[in-house]
Order: structure tokens, then C-alpha cells, then sequence
């Protein structure tokens, strides 16, 4: 009895604590994807080795897309990314290899069986397969091409997310962000962009970067009560990427280590580590220090070079390196000063850059969002209005027409392919059947040519027939998981009274929190005054520390982790982190939150090279035979394999370069 009233109690406090937040304020939040289908966790799959079967072949010229026509996914909110219903399906497939040992061909199946032979079927609306189709457009104008995707939008990881505040459209990206230092991209992705009429230095423009200046927001530290036993917000510079961009802290660093909430043995050791001007490793040669630095962890530099012995130190910047979605035991050392920007440059005797400073401006609105778009546009014309790369920010899609029947191009979503294999699988020659399942119904389509640019490490499980050999170096292709969240606000006055654009928020949920990036096209404006709505990036990159887990044990955990948290949880830390951030101004959660969106990357950055140096093996050419990634990539008859991954590199670029060499082996053949 005891036991019940104290339990009683508990969810009595939690849901006051909750009410407090806001969580049961009527905003559009609980996983739903008004009107799309979702399949349950029975999924219809090809049954196998059953000709009775055969006789349940139905032909049908077109699908019914009426679930596509009347949605506008870009503005759906709660969870999103790799949305619930997108991944059911493939899970199943997988689980039920594992059980059988192996994955099989198909040779009997139930599936409706579409009349049309297209000239060639991409699976994955990312990136890479869109620029896969493109390609194969300009050398066949008058090609038939299927694109196929399990999600209910198009773009993979360059989605973007809306949404609407007071009349207003606020637009953000879900995913992918900006281009890289585009002057060095290759011809080929050069020439992708002068396809869509993107004017580089247009960008010059759209971004302003005088914002964070002009309204004195710098960067910063957030520490929390419950970690830190204080809500805390300490202006602190040298710590961001692009920090030149933010404005400067209006007190001195001095200052800003002594308002930290640590000892004050941990302060003299962190200002140390910020001041240091002298190499602290001398006995190592400046020809020698990358090398050194590369295979040393940024924690044991720390430790054994630095002399960092407070235990305040490590917690404030374990999870800083960000982007590896690694602590700072698992990342190279010279990744975490020079990439992450992490302290200590100077300790480890590197030399000044005299590289001039290329700000990260080449940003639309929606991120690459708007490469996605353009290259749908482009091939699908009826599908949006506009011509131009500032139209596409605020073009709405029809996504009823992107899967026309007639079209030349069709873009079927919900989809999640099966199966792939050659139509007699002792023939590589031979033609390609496709399955796939939409809406519970499962369906096959033929092609004469396939790309897979979708996530190498299922290809193994939806096109068995490929050697042993290519499935194991495929399955070695283990994404990295994220999580961006992204939280419309009625306004950024509470930003704008701290001072802070951006803060790291050590021992929270989401790592870090920030504005959203000041861009704005024509149609389509920012938010310039702090009374305005305005949406907050947070971003999460899950990790377990200190275990000496490989990366790729890592991401496994972390991706079970995200896809067991609920929405709901999300949230709660969200309204949590935001009410401690903001504490002391007149920000509330409850009040001010008017819309959450998580998007739920469980197969996030592709596996890249560059940020597993403590791992892997490196050799002088990312095409080298030894990488996992080459093997796998390897054209099987009329198959051919894009995507990121491919060219383990997490960029916009190996998307791209990846898809432009896997449409060249097919029209090599």
C-alpha cells in the first residue's frame, strides 16, 4: 500500500512538473504524419519459394499516391528525420536474415507486378541518388526513371523542417547544413551546381554576417542545476567554429573562466590551457607533430602533454569534438584542435594559419535542403513554379505530382525496397527487379539499370545475390546517429539579454543550442528583430564515453538509444534544457515554446575516415582497394552503388561524386 501512495505521488509531482513545462500545450508534436501510412510492425514482405504464389500476380499501370497529394511534409512536426513508419519494413527484412543466417534471392513472391520496364530505378531520394538521376538525364534526355525512398519526403538528409508562428513561415534545415568550402569542390560537383543555377557567390548576400555582431551575441557555456548545481550562462569565446562571426563576450576570458562553476584548482588549469603559448611538446619536430598528434587521443594530450589533471576539465569537454559524435578519448588530437576548434593549438606547438578565414556562408535557409529541391524541380517541373535559386526557398511542392503517371520521372515515397536482383540471377546481364512495399501492399518493377544510393549497410539484405566478399565490406558502413531538434520560439528576446547566440551546454540533453543561422532570400527574410519568431537549433550527437568501444560499436548503441526515446522524453528535455539556459529572463517554456520538431537521424553521417584516425587504418588514396568502402561499392552487372557512404566522407560532394560514378559504370557496360 505504501509502495502504490508512493507511486501515486511520484507521477503526481511529475505531472505538475510536467504541466509547468508546457508539455500538454496544444502544439502539433506526437509523432504523427497526418495521413500517411504507416506500416505496423507486421510488415508485408515477399514471401519466398512459393509458386502457388505466382498466381496472385496482379499488373497495374500506376499506384494510388492519394496519401502523397494532400500532405506538405516539410511542415509536419514531432519526430521526423528517420520518422517512425520509415524503417519498419527494412528492420523486419534485416531481423528476419539474421534469424534464417543469411539473406536469400527471391524466387517466387506476392507482389503486385507494375507493367512499365524503366530505363533505370534509383533507390534513395538523397542526395546521391537524385544527382544519380540527373546525371543519367543528361546523357539519356528521354530516359523513364523511378526513384524510390522509404520516407515520406525526399532529400535523405537534406530535409528541411517549417514552420508556421503568428502568420509567419519559419524555415530551418533538418539535416544536412551548407557547402563546404565550394571553391574546391570537383569539376563534376561544379558542374551539378551550374546545372541548378547556383551562383556561389550569391551567398555573399544571403547570409548576414555582420547579425550576431550588430546584436551582441556571442558564444558561450550553459551549465545546468542538476549537473552543475547552478543555471548558468558564462559569454566565452575561442570555442566555436566560426567564431569569428559572433560577437565578442563583453567580459575578458579571465573573467569568464572565474564565473565557471568549478574549483579553483580547475580554473587555473583551464585558463592555462587557453593561454598557453609555449609548445608544450617541444621533443616533437614540426614535421613530426601531425603525425604525433593523429595517433594521440585529445584526452591523453590533455593528460600527458598539457599536464590537465581536474576532473572538471575532462567533464566540461568531453563531448565537444561534436561532429565525430565521439568523446574526446576517441577522436585524434589534432582532429579536436583543428576541426573542433578545441583549446590548445598553441600548447601543442602548431603553427599560426595564414590561411584567410572562409566564414561557413554558402547556406540557404533550409540548408542543402534546397540543392534536394532544385534537383527535384529541375526533373520534375509541374511538381514546383520557380526557376531560380532564390524561388526554391519559398516554392511549396506539390508532392502529388511527383509521382505523375505519363512522367518520364517519377518520385515514389513510403517506399522501401526488398529486394534487387538481375531477372535470371545466374546473369548479371539481365535486366533488374526491384521490390518494394507501399502502403502495405508489396509491388516489383523491372529496370535496366539500378542504383542503390541508399544506406550501403543494407544493401547486403536487400540484394543477397551480391558476393560474400562486397555484403561484409558493405555492413562495415555503420552511420553515425544525430539528433537536431529544432524549437520555434515567439521571440529571441531572452537571447538577445543574455548576449549568446550560441552556447555548449556540458551535462545537458542536447550539447549544444544556438540561433538559427541568419539567411535570407528573396521572398523570404529573417528574423532581424528580437521581437520576431525565431526558431533554435539544438543538436545532440549521442555516444557512450570512455568504454574503448571502436566508433562503430559506439553508433550501435547510440542508435538503439535514440530509436528507444520517445518523443515525448525528447521534449521534456528540450523544455527542461531551455527553461535552465534562459533562466533569470522572462523566457518560459510553457509560454514561449509554440513548436518542436526532433529529427531522429538513426542513420546519420556516413562513416568518414578522417574522423576515426585513432582506429583505422589510412591510406594515401580514399580509393585505395584495402577500404571496406571500395570493395562494397563495386558495380554488380546492371547494379550500381552511390550514396555517401560510398566515398566515406559525410559531405555533399562524395554524395554527388559518388552518384556521378555510379551512373558512369552502367553506361560503361
Amino acid at each position: 500500500m505504501l509502495t502504490r501512495l508512493l507511486l501515486h505521488g511520484a507521477l503526481i509531482t511529475m505531472e505538475k512538473a510536467d504541466k509547468k513545462l508546457g508539455m500538454e500545450r496544444p502544439i502539433t508534436r506526437r509523432d504523427m504524419l497526418q495521413g500517411f501510412g504507416i506500416l505496423s510492425g507486421s510488415v508485408l514482405l515477399p514471401s519466398l519459394s512459393n509458386s502457388a504464389e505466382k498466381s496472385l500476380f496482379t499488373s497495374v499501370n500506376r499506384l494510388d499516391i492519394e496519401t502523397q497529394s494532400n500532405v506538405y511534409p516539410p511542415a509536419l512536426t514531432g519526430m521526423r528525420g528517420n520518422h517512425d513508419g520509415s524503417f519498419d519494413t527494412m528492420h523486419a527484412l534485416v531481423r528476419s536474415a539474421r534469424q534464417a543466417k543469411s539473406a536469400q534471392p527471391v524466387d517466387a513472391v506476392a507482389f503486385a507486378l507494375e507493367k512499365d520496364t524503366y530505363d533505370m530505378i534509383v533507390v534513395g531520394a538523397g542526395i546521391s541518388g537524385l544527382a544519380s538521376a540527373h546525371f543519367y538525364l543528361k546523357e539519356f534526355p528521354q530516359a523513364k526513371i523511378l526513384i524510390l525512398d522509404n520516407h515520406d519526403d525526399f532529400g535523405g538528409h537534406a530535409k528541411r523542417n517549417e514552420f508556421e508562428v503568428n502568420g509567419r513561415n519559419i524555415i530551418t534545415y533538418a539535416g544536412s547544413s551548407y557547402l563546404v568550402s565550394p571553391s574546391g569542390y570537383s569539376a563534376v560537383v561544379k558542374g551539378l551546381l551550374d546545372d541548378l543555377n547556383i551562383n556561389l557567390d550569391r551567398f555573399e548576400h544571403t547570409f548576414d554576417q555582420e547579425f550576431y555582431r550588430r546584436n551582441g551575441l556571442a558564444g558561450g557555456f550553459h551549465f545546468n542545476k542538476q549537473k552543475w548545481g547552478v543555471d548558468l550562462v558564462v559569454p566565452f569565446s575561442g570555442i566555436f567554429a566560426n567564431d569569428q562571426l559572433l560577437a565578442s563576450p563583453n567580459i575578458s576570458l579571465e573573467e569568464s573562466v572565474d564565473q565557471l562553476p568549478i574549483s579553483e584548482a580547475a580554473k587555473t588549469e583551464f585558463l592555462r590551457l587557453f593561454t598557453t603559448t609555449e609548445d608544450q611538446i617541444p621533443h616533437i619536430t614540426a614535421e613530426n607533430k601531425y603525425s604525433y598528434l593523429t595517433n594521440l587521443s585529445y584526452r591523453d594530450f590533455l593528460t600527458n602533454d598539457i599536464g590537465i589533471t581536474e576532473p572538471e576539465i575532462f567533464e566540461i569537454l568531453q563531448d565537444l569534438a561534436v561532429d565525430p559524435g565521439l568523446g574526446i578519448e576517441a577522436v585524434d588530437a589534432y582532429a579536436a584542435l583543428s576541426y573542433s576548434g578545441l583549446p590548445g593549438w598553441n600548447a601543442a606547438g602548431l603553427p599560426s594559419s595564414e590561411e584567410a578565414f572562409s566564414p561557413a556562408i554558402h547556406r540557404f535557409p533550409d540548408g542543402n535542403a534546397s540543392i534536394a529541391r532544385l534537383l527535384v524541380r529541375l526533373m520534375i517541373p509541374e511538381s514546383a513554379s520557380g526557376n531560380t535559386m532564390d524561388d526554391i526557398v519559398t516554392a511549396k511542392f506539390d508532392y502529388g505530382k511527383l509521382d505523375s503517371a505519363g512522367s518520364n520521372i517519377r518520385l515514389r515515397l513510403n517506399s522501401t525496397v526488398t529486394n534487387v536482383q538481375h531477372s535470371d540471377t545466374s546473369d548479371s546481364s539481365k535486366p533488374v527487379e526491384i521490390a518494394y512495399t507501399k502502403d502495405g501492399q508489396s509491388y516489383q518493377v523491372k529496370a535496366r539499370n539500378c542504383v542503390l544510393a541508399c544506406n550501403n549497410s543494407v544493401i547486403p539484405y536487400i540484394c543477397p545475390s551480391l558476393p560474400e566478399a562486397q555484403k561484409e565490406a558493405l555492413a562495415e558502413q555503420v552511420k553515425q546517429p544525430i539528433i537536431f531538434s529544432r524549437v520555434a520560439i515567439r521571440n529571441w528576446h531572452a537571447m538577445k539579454e543574455l548576449g549568446i547566440g550560441r552556447v555548449y551546454s556540458p551535462g545537458s540533453y542536447h550539447i549544444g543550442v544556438q540561433i538559427a543561422y541568419p539567411v535570407s532570400f528573396e521572398g523570404y527574410d529573417f528574423s532581424e528583430d528580437s521581437s520576431e519568431p525565431i526558431v533554435l537549433n539544438m543538436y545532440r550527437f549521442p555516444h557512450v564515453n570512455n568504454l574503448g568501444l571502436s566508433p562503430q560499436e559506439q553508433y550501435r548503441q547510440a542508435r538503439a538509444e535514440i530509436l528507444n526515446t520517445t518523443f515525448e522524453d525528447i521534449e521534456r528535455n528540450i523544455r527542461e534544457q531551455l527553461d535552465s539556459l534562459f533562466n533569470g529572463t522572462d523566457f518560459n517554456s510553457r509560454e514561449d515554446i509554440v513548436g518542436i520538431t526532433v529529427n531522429r537521424w538513426a542513420h546519420g553521417y556516413a562513416y568518414d575516415l578522417s574522423s576515426h584516425l585513432l582506429f583505422d587504418t589510412v591510406y594515401e588514396d580514399y580509393d585505395d582497394e584495402r577500404y571496406a568502402h571500395v570493395r562494397g561499392r563495386k558495380p554488380f552487372g546492371h547494379i550500381a552503388i552511390a550514396n555517401a557512404d560510398s566515398g566515406a566522407s559525410a559531405m555533399l560532394e562524395s554524395a554527388v561524386e559518388q552518384g556521378y560514378r555510379a551512373v558512369n559504370e552502367i553506361l560503361a557496360l
